[in-house]
């Protein structure tokens, strides 16, 4: 099926890529038309989504320091780690993954890291529901001084892709109600981005 994300919250941005059976399997895979609210900034020409190669490829994307319950994700779930990866960019790899609020997996939450100076987290909020859902995705560094990372909106995908530099043992937060409005949230977890002491 041909999805095309017609605006980014935050960015102004918009791209085109190609998704199955609401994993996420292209480099630059995007969320339905109308997934998010509409914004009056004009949006930029769609880009090309590179192809996801092999499970094997995604495996390596996958951190030595990473838990084994991230490499479980990883091993179920090749394409959306490897289409995760691409979202965040060049030279990230997973550190963690978890879905949520538990093994209902209504949402996989994904923690990337960049090894190199200045050391970089990136995160994804999956929407592993396959209806549009209210989803705030907060990444903010270790360091008070500098600002958070957010995307929000309704998404029947994903939220992100937020990155802080300096990322090392930043602070995310996901949230998921079935609307902005909602007073109960099905998913709502805050924690500092692995490896922290």
């Amino acid at each position: 099926m041909k999805l095309m994300r017609t605006s980014r919250s935050n960015t102004g941005w918009a791209f085109a890529a190609v998704a199955a059976a609401s994993l996420l399997v292209g480099g630059y895979a995007a969320p339905a038309v109308g997934q998010e609210a509409p914004r009056s900034e004009a949006a930029a020409p769609a880009k090309a989504a590179p192809a996801v190669s092999s499970p094997g490829a995604a495996a390596a994307l996958v951190s030595p320091t990473a838990n084994s319950t991230t490499r479980a994700i990883a091993n179920k779930q090749p394409e959306s780690v490897q289409a995760m990866a691409n979202l965040c960019g060049a030279g990230y790899v997973l550190q963690y993954a978890e879905q949520l609020p538990d093994s209902r997996r209504f949402g996989t939450l994904f923690t990337y890291q960049k090894n190199t100076s200045p050391f970089s987290s990136c995160a994804l909020f999956d929407n592993n529901l396959g209806t549009a859902k209210y989803m705030k995705l907060t990444l903010c560094p270790n360091q008070l001084s500098k600002p958070c990372s957010v995307d929000e909106g309704t998404f029947s995908q994903y939220a992100g892709p937020v990155r802080v530099t300096d990322g090392m043992c930043a602070e995310v937060t996901a949230i998921m109600k079935n609307s902005k409005s909602a007073t109960t949230a099905l998913i709502d977890r805050r924690f500092a981005v692995p490896p922290c002491n």
